[in-house]
């Protein structure tokens, strides 16, 4: 896990922490796994979105790889995995999924031949929110975990900007906002209880939206930002009231993973999906729908 050493992730030295590590990292997993190369079907990388260096260096690691073995190479988009790892963990059929994560924030459902996006950040993801905020709180990086404590001992609802444009929703706003009662001197788990209590409660009602919208029954939890019990607690009782299920893959599975990748590999590779060296260059704005979906 990369972890800077101050501040937020650094784009080059998060790059170079992957290419550090990225040969050791395949040969344990190979070691672990008891399979030589030879076992392997097809080689999956994260094609974007994301941070153009470290995609970058993942894909020049894929493609050596695949050169070097003659083996199949496919590039992924990170946010449908996440999606597809939800639905392997769970055996869900057709959810509507809330992806909360540093980078991105989405509501994602299934229309053929694509996944839709209903609504999504208008700004930054929810995780980059908390991640600035926690920064700005001196309580360090990766701040969600910390936030979510102080929480659970705030007892004041403070006013912040509740900020649902449609299906979209925008969270500069509420963090100005916060960062302005930090300076007034206010309660810091009092704070970090509206913080969560607000924007949960923005990403409850557009998941409940997309819910009814698109004629589902089943929600899943994606991205980092899940892991976060009182969001999970929010969409639960939401669901509950529609008759919907809620389904959360184990919390390894719910942060950036490489099982989602490789799972996803396979889906397309076994739906016929292939490519060649040309068309494996990243995308760092890779949307979740540009993607076609050919093994649903």
């Amino acid at each position: 896990m990369y972890r800077p050493q101050k501040g937020g992730i650094h784009p080059r030295e998060a790059a170079n922490h992957h290419a550090e590590h990225v040969v050791p990292l395949i040969e344990d997993a190979l070691r672990q796994s008891g399979l030589g190369m030879g076992a392997i079907d097809v080689i999956a990388f994260s094609q974007g979105p994301g941070l153009g260096p470290c995609l970058r260096t993942v894909a020049t690691a894929a493609r050596a790889i695949s050169i070097s073995t003659s083996k199949p190479l496919i590039g992924v988009n990170h946010c449908v995995a996440h999606l597809e790892i939800g639905r392997m963990k769970r055996a869900v059929e057709d959810p509507v999924m809330l992806y909360a994560s540093g980078g991105n924030t989405q509501v994602i459902a299934y229309a053929k031949p694509r996944y839709r996006v209903f609504g999504e950040t208008m700004d930054i993801g929810v995780g980059n929110m908390l991640d600035k905020f926690g920064i700005m709180a001196g309580l360090g990086f990766y701040a969600g975990p910390v936030i979510e404590k102080l929480a659970r001992e705030g007892r004041e609802l403070i006013e912040l900007p509740y900020s649902v444009k449609g299906m979209d929703v925008s969270f500069s706003g509420i963090l100005t906002a916060a960062k302005q009662h930090l300076k007034n001197g206010c309660s810091l788990q009092d704070l970090c209880f509206s913080l969560q209590e607000t924007v949960f409660s923005m990403l409850t009602e557009v998941t409940e939206r997309a819910v009814a919208q698109a004629e589902k029954n089943e929600i899943v939890l994606a991205g980092g930002v899940a892991r976060n019990r009182r969001l999970s607690q929010m969409v639960h009782e939401m669901a509950a009231e529609r008759g919907a299920g809620v389904f959360e893959p184990p919390f390894e599975y719910l942060v950036d993973n490489g099982v989602m990748i490789a799972w996803n590999g396979l889906l397309a590779h076994l739906s016929g999906q292939r490519m060649n060296i040309e068309e494996t260059t990243i995308n760092q704005k890779y949307r979740t729908d540009q993607v076609i979906v050919t093994w649903r």
